[in-house]
């Protein structure tokens, strides 16, 4: 048999580390101070050139840059295409291998670089122009190598990086990404663009989901509903009452009016006040008949507010038409379950 191994020395931790809170409040007042210099000291002419620039572009609006500056470039370039602009990220590297390929003479090409000397950009330069496209150099240091090359600038007043050595970009991706957001949102302005067409833009997402979804889109209908007739019996309709999960009967008349609804709380309070005597009490005695209801065009964002709006929340709402006539019911199970 092998013997096992000699046990290691190993070290003994260390105390842990504690983070000083003076010291790390300390370190987002110089944050907010490095961003208001970009704030006070950025050219509004250059922006607005900038911008405008980005509004009439007939083509494409690609966005590159290298390292950090390549991931605030490729997410700008991912809220304009949320907003329904024409853009993407083009990779230095690979623009050089082929994807260059994708530049036409009415694109705009925008590159992000703290220095304005990053070599990889400064090889795209050339052959883009070859292209055609109309290239902007986004920089914060005024005299550089991509800002003589490009055919026009902007650039991003940075005081100096949060870090102690002033080398990680932490400060200028944060102007960076300030920058290129609040263009975004300046051009949705200018474009106009409506709630309806945001969330055209979102469809799998909460947010479009809250803005296109609505009643008729997320409720229970036909055979799934829970219906009864007011004179039936309640103890005769224990299994429609448990068995379409909505915890709930919807009361209807024959033209399929709704009366009311009885929940498996009425059960309870029911069985509760009146014992043996339940087994003689119809739907219709003990049913609520002024309970909240919704139209099948509301918003589904609008049913959740409703049920949860007092005097106390609710489970479920009737769906009905403009004629009370009940087409459907919408619960709080189905609204959570569509991700809303």
């Amino acid at each position: 048999m092998g013997s096992l191994p000699p046990s290691l020395d190993l070290p003994s931790p260390s105390k842990q580390a504690l983070i000083d809170p003076d010291s790390i409040l300390s370190l987002f007042k110089s944050q907010q101070k490095y961003l208001n210099f970009f704030f006070q000291n950025l050219d509004l002419s250059q922006t607005l050139a900038f911008t405008q620039t980005l509004l009439n572009a007939k083509g494409t609006i690609y966005f590159s840059g290298v390292g950090k500056s390549g991931f605030v470039a490729r997410k700008i370039s991912q809220t304009l295409v949320s907003l329904g602009i024409r853009s993407g990220f083009l990779s230095p590297l690979d623009a050089l291998h082929g994807d260059i390929g994708i530049l036409s003479p009415l694109d705009v090409l925008v590159l992000f670089s703290k220095s304005g000397n990053t070599e990889e950009l400064l090889r795209l330069v050339p052959c883009a122009k070859a292209k055609g496209a109309y290239l902007i150099a986004v920089t914060s240091t005024e005299a550089n190598g991509l800002v003589g090359l490009c055919d026009s600038k902007v650039f991003l007043p940075l005081e100096r990086e949060l870090c102690p050595f002033d080398l990680a970009p932490v400060t200028s991706t944060a102007i960076q990404m300030v920058f290129g957001d609040t263009v975004a949102i300046a051009l949705m302005a200018a474009r106009n663009l409506t709630k309806d067409e945001y969330a055209v833009n979102h469809p799998a997402g909460r947010i479009g989901k809250s803005l296109i979804f609505k009643v008729k889109d997320v409720m229970k209908k036909q055979e799934e509903l829970p219906v009864c007739k007011e004179g039936d019996l309640i103890m005769d309709q224990l299994v429609e009452l448990t068995s379409k999960g909505c915890g709930c009967l919807l009361v209807i008349n024959d033209q399929y009016h709704l009366i009311g609804t009885f929940t498996d709380g009425d059960l309870r309070r029911t069985l509760k006040a009146s014992g043996e005597g339940i087994f003689k009490l119809t739907v219709g005695q003990m049913c609520n008949r002024n309970p909240r209801t919704i139209s099948p065009d509301a918003m589904a964002v609008e049913a959740m507010q409703k049920m949860e709006s007092p005097p106390s929340p609710v489970q479920f709402l009737p769906v009905i038409d403009q004629q009370n006539i009940l087409i459907g019911i919408v619960t709080l199970h189905g609204l959570v379950s569509a991700g809303l």
